[in-house]
This record gives C-alpha cells, sequence and structure tokens, in this order.
C-alpha cells in the first residue's frame, strides 16, 4: 500500500519562503511520477509542480515558476516543495500526489493513483 506523508506547511508573510516534503512509501518501483497539487476554500484543485523521479524532469504551473521548486531525493524516497515569494494568493492546502505511470497530463489530478492528507500553508498580506 503506497503512503504519503506530507510536511512543512505553516503560516509566513508575504515574501517569506517555506519548504513542503512529501515522505512515500509501501512501493518497491525505482522511479514515479510524483506531484504537488493545492487546493483553496471554494476552488478547484490545481497542479502545482511536478517531477518524474527517475531522471528528474520536472514541471511548473505558471502562477509558480520562477518561485516554487520541486525537487527529489530518491535515498529517502521524498520530494520536496521549496517556495518562495509567496504571497496570499497561495495559501491552499497542499497535497501530494503519486503515479507509478507517466500522466498524459501532469496537472490533472486523476492521472495519480496515491494522494496524502494534505498540509495547510497560510501566507498573510
Amino acid at each position: 500500500q503506497v503512503q504519503l506523508m506530507e510536511s512543512g506547511g505553516g503560516s509566513v508573510q508575504a515574501g517569506g519562503s517555506l519548504r513542503l516534503s512529501c515522505a512515500a512509501s509501501g512501493y518497491t518501483y525505482s522511479s514515479a511520477y510524483m506531484a504537488w497539487f493545492r487546493q483553496a476554500p471554494g476552488k478547484e484543485r490545481e497542479g502545482v509542480a511536478s517531477i518524474y523521479t527517475g531522471g528528474g524532469i520536472t514541471y511548473y504551473a505558471d502562477s509558480v515558476k520562477g518561485r516554487f521548486t520541486i525537487s527529489q531525493d530518491n535515498a529517502k524516497n521524498t520530494v520536496y516543495l521549496q517556495m518562495n515569494s509567496l504571497n496570499p494568493e497561495d495559501t491552499a492546502m497542499y497535497y501530494c500526489a503519486a503515479s507509478r505511470f507517466r500522466p498524459s497530463s501532469w496537472y490533472r489530478r486523476y492521472a495519480y493513483a496515491y494522494w496524502g492528507q494534505g498540509t495547510q500553508v497560510n501566507v498573510s498580506s
């Protein structure tokens, strides 16, 4: 059973930084397609960033390009999301997602079979 555990959320002021972590366990394959999504109250869950752990290929939503960085530590089975220059529009619950198979569209939530419980990020102005 694949399990994803997010951590690192919290409250920061605009312009601040946070680093989210997603620790994965329970799968034996050597690589996976991992992603971060977020969902603000009353809004759809949206893809933020994605990484293929087998090659390090990354994708980002336009809204976070240049501010967020997704990375991996394969030895720890952990994926990170470094978030800089945060603004109030980044306030949301952030979720980690995983797929064994290459998603046709990395930002579509249906492409991922496994999800964490989420970690809350609050950015105040």
